[in-house]
């Protein structure tokens, strides 16, 4: 008996040993005949493994109405995939110590919060209401401001507080709003400049950048809905924090690729970015106010800028991004640095991302019923 226990624990500390299995490209008919199923027109395709790019593919077409092929270098809609870019970049400067994450607004804006009064930053709304004075970085990052989504969304169209600061996750672009303000008001930076310099350029990123260039419309994507509907590229004017990166599958395979090795952060940083930091408990991503209790086995939570939750591999995280016409998802597990990265100009594209998820990392507990509650996924949810 004894001997068969010791046999048994030097097995599984074998198995706990052994090198995590291969992130692995789909095939292409696989992926087509996924695509045909339910009708998406674009997709691109990226896969990490051990921290690096081994597969980058496209499939469809860019533009159906002109028959134009969707390639690597096609220019797509990042939408808020920009928003954990972002964080990449403010971690950065907290590197740096240029940012605190846990200062107040009070300490990061030369003026209070309510005193911006014109456009885009217009917080007049929030005049005699202090929890403004609660607003972090961390909390700003971790989608806990208690805003909703963004302001026009409410009856009003006024921007207000919908809970306490940092108490519970609700999905907010408006948090990274007050982010940007703070990079260029608070700390004098140009994001757009900031974000060329420390995250596109670092990653050679030739086919990026947080605003439109007169020289991505030889070959950009354009969107189509969930009934066909084509919509047209939008020539985001200004950078935005919440999401106005244009990009290709191409480069977002190269941020991917150097954010799940960490360059250019510190170890410490890198930790924390993918570390759980509030605990979340809404049935679902959206909308966006909706309250618990919820519990999921996979301790999904907040990380900064991207959601985390425990895969049966080990520590994984997530980000989507996603509009009328645009599906975007990234899912790395930190176990074998393995990630897919997954862009679509053709918002149905989101249906096949957990079967194409799961050719390409196996099985894995990303929580796609709480990132998709709006379909039934063809990959049922697993148990831990």
């Amino acid at each position: 008996m004894k001997t068969a226990l010791c046999l048994l624990a030097c097995l599984l500390a074998g198995f706990a040993g052994a090198a995590p299995p291969s992130a692995s490209p789909v095939p292409d008919d696989e992926v087509r005949r996924l695509m045909k199923r339910e009708h998406v027109e674009g997709l691109a395709l990226a896969v990490i493994d051990r921290g690096q790019v081994v597969s980058v593919k496209t499939y469809g077409r860019r533009n159906v109405e002109r028959n134009l092929p969707l390639t690597p270098q096609t220019i797509m809609y990042g939408a808020s995939l920009t928003k954990a870019a972002v964080a990449y970049m403010l971690l950065q400067l907290v590197d740096e110590g240029r940012l605190d994450l846990d200062a107040s607004l009070d300490k990061l804006l030369p003026k209070p919060l309510p005193a911006f009064d014109r456009e885009p930053w217009d917080y007049t709304a929030l005049a005699g209401d202090e929890r403004w004075r609660k607003l972090t970085p961390r909390i700003l990052l971790t989608h806990s401001s208690g805003f909703a989504n963004f302001r026009w969304l409410e009856a009003d169209r006024k921007l207000r507080f919908h809970f306490d600061p940092g108490t519970r996750y609700a999905y907010s672009g408006e948090g990274f709003y007050i982010l940007q303000l703070i990079v260029e008001r608070g700390l004098g930076l140009d994001l757009g400049a900031e974000m060329q310099r420390r995250v596109f350029d670092r990653f050679g990123m030739r086919n990026t950048s947080m605003q439109w260039r007169a020289d991505f419309a030889h070959n950009l994507a354009d969107g189509y809905m969930l009934d066909g509907t084509m919509e047209p590229h939008d020539e985001r004017s200004r950078p935005s924090a919440a999401g106005s990166m244009d990009t290709s599958i191409e480069d977002q395979a190269r941020l991917w690729a150097g954010i799940v090795r960490g360059e250019g952060l510190s170890a410490a940083s890198r930790a924390m970015m993918v570390k759980a930091q509030l605990p979340i408990a809404s049935s679902g991503q959206f909308p966006t106010l909706t309250a618990g209790p919820a519990t999921w086995p996979q301790s999904l939570a907040a990380g900064l800028g991207v959601v985390t939750f425990a895969d049966r591999s080990g520590p994984a995280w997530f980000k989507g991004g996603h509009n009328d016409s645009t599906g975007n998802m990234v899912l790395c597990l930190e176990r074998g640095q393995r990630c897919v990265v997954m862009l679509a100009n053709d918002v149905r594209a989101e249906k096949i991302y957990p079967e194409l998820a799961r050719r390409v990392l196996g099985e894995t507990d990303m929580p796609w019923k709480w990132e998709y509650g709006w379909f039934q996924p063809q990959v049922a949810q697993l148990p831990k």
